[in-house]
């Protein structure tokens, strides 16, 4: 008999696909975890926009890879790639998950002079997720 665990759904498809419209920057990429692509496809122009077509097929399948390697928990994915999305560069995306300190210097500085913003959109899911597992431990 095997052991079924169900995951919570960490990451949205309609989330996904409104990203993917302005895929050919990456965005979608980061989103679900995949920083070094999204990175390519922000500087080749959705990899010269058939890596970002074919990926219109390919987010049902980055989602439950996301799903599945990500912790869910107090800490909505969606909400903190929104804020980190709009509001990046003003730490608010730090402020939500708790992390107050690094927020207030985000504020301050322009993102860490947009260093702090980049790491972030390497990271965030992985931030997200230690943040649930700490607060699922209290």
């Amino acid at each position: 008999m095997r052991d079924i665990t169900f995951r919570h759904d960490t990451h949205s498809k309609i989330f996904g696909y409104l990203l993917w419209v302005f895929g050919f920057t990456g965005s979608h990429r980061f989103y679900y975890g995949k920083p070094i692509t999204g990175t390519i496809w922000f500087f080749t122009f959705g990899l010269f926009l058939i890596g970002w077509i074919i990926d219109l097929f390919l987010i049902p399948a980055m989602d439950r890879q996301a799903d599945h390697r990500f912790r869910s928990g107090a800490i909505d994915y969606n909400i903190a790639w929104v804020l980190l999305t709009f509001l990046g560069v003003f730490g608010i995306h730090r402020m939500y998950q708790g992390k107050w300190i690094t927020g207030i210097i985000y504020l301050f500085t322009g993102g860490l002079f947009l260093i702090g913003y980049l790491y972030d959109l390497w990271t965030l899911n992985s931030q997200v997720s230690e943040r649930n597992m700490q607060l699922a431990r209290r």
